[in-house]
């Protein structure tokens, strides 16, 4: 059966923490993942701006019980505590906050990037659990019920969470080898000519090596 995977599109996302894993999964699919990636908005829209001015199209909407295997959760903005958009809003957002918790429970991995964490540690779903976000928000990450980690990338099992922006690579090269295998996530990364870090943190806190 294909996988599904969203990637989260709201107003004020970080370009790169939606667009690294976007190609990565686009890549995986291309050479024989059984996958679908989509972008999906957090409201019916045509058109969502990111960070930095780029625009997008979404293939659809976020809603419960859409089927989600995966769903990526960008950051953006935290740092510079813009609070009318970007990640401190998407954290503010109770419906959306809601929509994730029951994507959680419905069976779908929550995955987040740079301060997407954030909004899942509002959503109560890193209660517990070790995470990581970008290196300016660590302090706020020790402020939430999360049990903030020092690494690249931590995979938790069915909740896994990146550092800062380019760490979304990693995370979602991580997550093909994870589910497809190594050979296929090698001739991905080599594709996309990246030089993949091994900074992987994996249940029960043993660092593994993904390179």
């Amino acid at each position: 059966m294909t996988d599904r995977i969203g990637i989260l599109a709201f107003e004020g996302f970080e370009e790169l923490d939606a667009v690294g894993p976007y190609e990565v999964f686009g890549n995986a699919a291309k050479r024989g993942a059984d996958l679908r990636v989509e972008l999906l908005a957090t409201d019916p829209t045509d058109r969502v701006t990111a960070a930095y001015g780029l625009r997008v199209e979404p293939d659809g909407v976020l809603a419960s019980g859409t089927g989600l295997d995966f769903l990526v959760v960008p950051g953006g903005g935290w740092n510079d505590g813009d609070a009318d958009g970007g990640a401190r809003a998407a954290a503010n957002d109770e419906d959306l906050l809601a929509t994730l918790r029951e994507c959680h429970e419905a069976g779908t991995t929550l995955v987040s990037v740079c301060t997407g964490g954030m909004v899942l540690a509002a959503a109560g779903v890193l209660d517990g659990r070790p995470a990581v976000t970008h290196h300016g928000a660590m302090s706020d990450l020790r402020e939430t019920e999360a049990e903030a980690v020092d690494a690249r990338v931590v995979d938790d099992g069915d909740v896994v969470t990146a550092g800062g922006i380019t760490s979304g690579i990693d995370c979602a090269l991580w997550l093909v080898e994870r589910e497809y295998g190594a050979d296929l996530t090698e001739r991905v990364a080599a594709t996309m000519e990246y030089e993949r870090r091994s900074d992987i943190c994996r249940p029960g806190g043993v660092d593994d090596s993904s390179s």
